[in-house]
């Protein structure tokens, strides 16, 4: 049992007995979330004497009821669920008692209120038990002040207080206001894992019935008395800008308010990462309905012009760069000549072990092999959209947004107006993916609502949404291998790079199990705009390694799966380099138990693909079976494990593994956005094809290693890998390698 110090001043947890009714309310901060070095001896977190910036609540009311506050915005991965969770075991409530509620966005009482990254549930871990047990420990107190018997005589279960001796109990809402103006405990116990309740276990999603039922809950849902509609016109290529514009038909049409142009950004701002938008002077088209304002955009007549190379300030961490901007219309076309120009020149060495050159040059043979993947769109089903209304005092907001953190001090800039005076209400999102990390979308919104003095909600249509930019970078890896003349493995060379970023992790498998290693990424400037997409980075590179790493196992004569392991065994004994970011022998462990899940040795008639990686602080090895049928892969089964600690809402992470994995298929598949002289050419879905429900897998197990290690994340990386099962299996299934997404052009397979 591990013990947990609380040396906490008066301002780290807010008390309150005054609520409706009596009862208790504790707030607590993020940033006390603190790794427990052993979870089987004592340990000590330190904690600041003083929090300002506060983080959820506990509410217990008078008669038992527990209202549990989810600090970080949902749309689909079921923090909302999840994070409760964890507070309520410790807690010691019953499950049936606890409502939950999502925290609009409060800096002063929250911090991180940030989904993404897959970081929510492991840096929630500590804190959100701390706070439960913290909570648990004055209703202990209390109850033993009120009987006048000893705390440590005084238990709790299901929101009920126990004193055995005396058969006394009381509920913790009978309780809660005595226990609200007890003294913050200075030290709490966590539970033994064996002793965890409710975490290990299945809750349904809390808001199940209302998306199920229809219930208003998204931001595109939300209406206001006086509300207008606002739309906006951008550039239709990136590389070009406004010049101007004659709405004088447009604002003649029935129910238009006005047309008029924006600046969502100033010149002189700097921005920060999350400030990321190509189009920052736009055209809104402002009136009473969704209909009215669509068919006014179309009657606006717009002169645009190419846009010169230009440079912007970002504030990097407290440091202001300059970022340069190139001009120019850019096309796929030229973006595959470009990459394959730099692919060919050296890089930066971002990793190198032994003596890779002098390895590559005695090599008896060598296995080179490329890959490429397109830029990629986000395609949210709930299109992008803000509610807001602006007066010169305040301001507020309401819509999809996964980091409010981020852009509350980009609208205090823009609108002129303190940050206290802003307040940004988080509604449940229709999809994320990393889209609704940038809120360009608020600056919008809440610029045209200050310049029409009124409420309004902007709304893109999908053609908006998908020519906006933000996408996944296109991308281009090469990789080595040199075998000696009795065909061991010598050497190995990635070389990564792609538009505008790389994808290279240096220090990821199999780097370190090695001898002769060599890393190289480059890169190539573009003026069309990216950001993070479903495990950024990883979601190619884990493809393209994992794809090469089958053919070199074929080139070996080796099984795919055993291939993995004697290199996994190599870095658990003898190791390359101190930096290697993975623990082989987790990473080992999800292989083999995959390998057990989908008896991979027994069934050999089937056209498998394995895959396995690490990112995202959490390992996965997954085996997918297909069959071509009418000349298209039909995917039957596929079978993952994944090692992410403590799985804490055991339904809620099958879910999103099965989600991540129908994802990855139909990306693999099918994603693909392409540029013709700046423009995006494929603005919606009768172009941009998706995965269909019927081309989803007969069947997938989602299997979890059982451990103790703490929670990690499940929303994006069982997505990385299944690119490169996908292409091993298609391998198996034609004959044939799959070096560039997507796979399947116009419906026929493509090696």
């Amino acid at each position: 049992m591990a013990t947990v110090k609380t040396t906490l001043g008066r301002r780290s947890f807010l008390k309150s007995s005054v609520l409706a009714g009596g009862g208790m309310m504790l707030s607590f901060s993020w940033f006390a979330g603190c790794e427990i070095p052993n979870r089987k001896e004592a340990a000590t977190i330190e904690m600041p004497e003083e929090w300002f910036e506060l983080n959820s609540y506990i509410k217990i009311g008078d008669n038992g009821v527990v209202t549990l506050f989810n600090p970080n915005p949902e749309f689909g991965q079921n923090v909302k669920t999840s994070m409760p969770m964890i507070l309520a075991d410790e807690l010691d409530v019953d499950w049936k008692n606890v409502i939950v509620e999502q925290a609009n966005f409060y800096p002063k009482r929250y911090d991180r209120q940030f989904t993404g990254g897959s970081q929510s549930i492991r840096q929630g871990w500590n804190i959100l038990r701390t706070a439960g047990a913290t909570a648990k420990r004055m209703l202990v107190t209390a109850a033993a002040q009120h009987w006048q018997v000893p705390v440590n005589e005084v238990t709790a279960k299901a929101g009920i207080l126990y004193h055995t001796a005396t058969n006394k109990e009381i509920s913790y809402g009978e309780i809660a206001s005595l226990a609200a103006i007890q003294p913050i405990p200075e030290e709490v116990e966590l539970k033994e894992i064996k002793d965890f309740k409710i975490i290990g276990t299945s809750k349904k999603n809390v808001a199940g019935t209302e998306i199920v039922t229809g219930k208003p809950m998204f931001g595109i849902d939300y209406q206001a008395e006086g509300m207008l509609i606002a739309m906006i016109i951008h550039p239709p290529a990136f590389g070009m800008k406004l010049k101007k514009f004659d709405a004088t038909k447009a604002k003649s049409m029935p129910g238009i308010k006005d047309v008029f142009k924006i600046d969502t950004l100033k010149s002189d701002y700097a921005r920060n990462y999350f400030d990321t938008t190509t189009f920052t002077e736009l055209i809104t088209v402002v009136g009473n309905s969704t209909w009215e304002v669509m068919q006014a955009k179309k009657e606006v007549v717009v002169d645009w012009e190419q846009a010169p190379e230009h440079t912007f300030q970002m504030d990097a961490r407290g440091n202001k760069i300059a970022i340069n901007v190139p001009a120019g219309l850019e096309s796929t076309t030229v973006h595959q000549t470009k990459m394959n120009q730099y692919n060919k020149k050296p890089g930066n060495i971002l990793r190198k072990d032994g003596d890779p050159e002098k390895a590559f040059k005695n090599a008896a043979k060598i296995l080179e092999r490329t890959y490429s993947a397109p830029f990629l769109a986000h395609n949210t089903m709930e299109p992008v959209n803000c509610f807001a209304n602006v007066s010169a005092e305040k301001a507020e907001l309401y819509g999809p947004i996964q980091a409010p953190e981020f852009i509350i001090g980009t609208l205090s800039e823009r609108l002129k107006l303190p940050k206290d005076k802003i307040q940004i209400n988080l509604a449940r999102m229709g999809g994320g993916f990393g889209l609704r990390a940038y809120g360009h979308h608020m600056i919008e919104a809440a610029v045209i609502s200050q310049e029409m003095k009124a409420p309004i909600k902007m709304v893109y249509t999908r053609e908006d949404d998908m020519s906006y930019g933000i996408y996944r970078p296109s991308y281009t890896a090469t990789y080595k291998a040199a075998m000696d003349e009795n065909n061991n493995l010598i050497a190995f060379h990635v070389k990564a790079g792609g538009i505008p970023e790389s994808p290279l992790a240096p220090n990821r498998f199999p780097a370190g199990a090695i001898e002769n290693y060599l890393a190289e990424a480059w890169e190539i400037p573009s003026n069309i705009t990216i950001g993070a997409f479903r495990a950024p980075r990883s979601n190619f590179i884990a493809g393209a390694e994992q794809s090469f790493l089958d053919e070199l196992a074929e080139e070996l004569g080796k099984d795919p799966i055993e291939f993995r392991l004697e290199l996994l065994e190599r870095a658990k004994n003898n190791p390359v380099g101190e930096n290697n970011d993975y623990d082989p022998e987790r990473y080992a462990g999800v292989i083999k138990l995959v390998k057990s899940k989908s008896n991979w040795d027994e069934i050999n008639d089937k056209s498998r693909g394995f895959s396995a990686y690490f990112c995202h602080n959490t390992y996965v090895a997954q085996v997918l079976d297909l069959e071509i049928e009418n000349d298209k892969p039909k995917v039957n089964n596929v079978y993952a494990a994944v090692d992410c600690g403590i799985v804490v809402n055991k339904d809620a992470a099958k879910n999103m593994g099965e989600g991540a994995i129908i994802d990855g298929i139909g990306n693999s598949l099918y994603g693909e956005q392409t540029f013709k002289d700046g423009a995006p050419q494929k603005l919606n879905f009768d172009r941009y094809q998706l995965i269909r429900m019927s081309e989803a897998p007969k069947s997938i197990e989602v299997h979890f290693v059982e451990n103790e290690h703490s929670p990690t994340g499940m929303g994006e990386p069982l997505f990385p890998p299944i690119f490169a099962a996908m292409a091993n299996a298609l391998y198996r299934a034609t004959g044939q390698r799959h070096y560039q997404q997507p796979f399947i052009i116009e419906k026929k397979i493509i090696g």
